[in-house]
């Protein structure tokens, strides 16, 4: 039991089932409908996917607020291959690869700049929204979806799949990214740089090319959550997911991780994810104003900090 109680992902679990719980019996009738559970499910795969990366570079000791922008540029980008006549695998594929590029120059100005991390991904949100937008002609690009929508349509009754393809995928996502977190070497070299990156660079850690390794999974990893937002809207939006980078951040944090690094989840992180999608599907179930629900949102960021550094002491 001890040793339960000191992972991660504990205390946001159980505060994820009594956040439930709660919003369960305010809104009986509605909120705890099992097509409700399919829809939050939903809800929550890109933020989720994305946080997965988000935790590999929160533990490196970095941080990446370019993902909101990397979404956008990717669903332009899966959108105009679509226009092009590209099917829909290629389209998904171009469109990773380009998140992919970005979250390589992001590793590169870090590792061999050594400029800050929040200075160098600051930049680059900016640059990846007014790429998007040049991209797109500052318009929207409507486009076939040829079945991309599939990975996020909702799931028939009768159907044995249960989940939507998509949340499958995130799940997919978060055990091999735990695996390979808990299980290799470059997952080890992660946490070290975390830790103590001089202590890591004298125990013969490659520190620069672990780093742009990091920059490079999450930029892929927010590439694909970009294809799940494509699939949700069916349009290249070079305007959406503004914000988004501080929502996977919070996930991450609220999950266990430490913005200090080298302490993270990748189950914590998900856990993070849904609880945020429960709060916000809770509150509108439950007639809470908008503006009250982002009191909330920010005021668990706040909180989950600082529980962090409670923890950390």
């Amino acid at each position: 039991m001890t040793t339960l109680l000191r992972r991660p992902w504990f205390g946001p679990l159980v505060a994820l089932v009594l956040v439930y719980a709660l919003f369960a019996a305010v809104s009986p009738d509605t909120f705890a409908r099992a097509v409700n559970l399919s829809t939050m499910a939903r809800q929550t795969v890109v933020v989720a996917i994305a946080a997965v990366g988000m935790t590999y570079v929160i533990i490196h000791g970095g941080i990446d607020l370019s993902v909101g922008s990397v979404v956008a540029v990717t669903t332009v980008v899966v959108a105009q291959c679509l226009r092009a006549g590209y099917g829909p695998l290629a389209a998904s594929g171009i469109g990773v690869l380009a998140a992919l590029l970005a979250g390589l120059v992001n590793g590169v100005l870090v590792a061999h700049l050594r400029i800050t991390p929040f200075i160098v991904t600051l930049g680059t949100m900016s640059v990846l929204r007014g790429a998007a937008k040049g991209l797109a002609n500052e318009q929207k690009i409507d486009a076939d979806p040829r079945g991309l929508d599939e990975l996020m349509a909702a799931v028939p009754p009768d159907s044995w799949q249960l989940l939507p393809t998509g949340v499958w995928i995130a799940l997919a996502t978060a055990v091999v990214a735990a695996v390979v977190l808990r299980s290799t070497v470059f997952g080890r070299h992660v946490v070290a740089i975390g830790s103590n990156e001089q202590t890591a660079l004298l125990c013969g850690v490659p520190v620069p090319r672990v780093t742009i390794l990091v920059y490079v999974l999450a930029g892929a990893l927010a590439g694909l959550a970009g294809v799940m937002e494509f699939s949700t809207l069916t349009v290249g939006d070079p305007t959406d997911s503004i914000g988004l980078e501080l929502e996977v951040i919070a996930a991450v944090v609220i999950g266990g991780g430490s913005l200090a690094g080298g302490q993270g989840s990748i189950w914590g992180a998900m856990v993070g994810a849904l609880l945020m999608t429960v709060i916000k599907t809770g509150c509108t179930h439950a007639g809470v104003p908008n503006w009250v629900q982002e009191i909330l949102t920010g005021a668990i960021i706040v909180i989950a900090v600082a529980i962090d550094r409670f923890r950390r002491r």
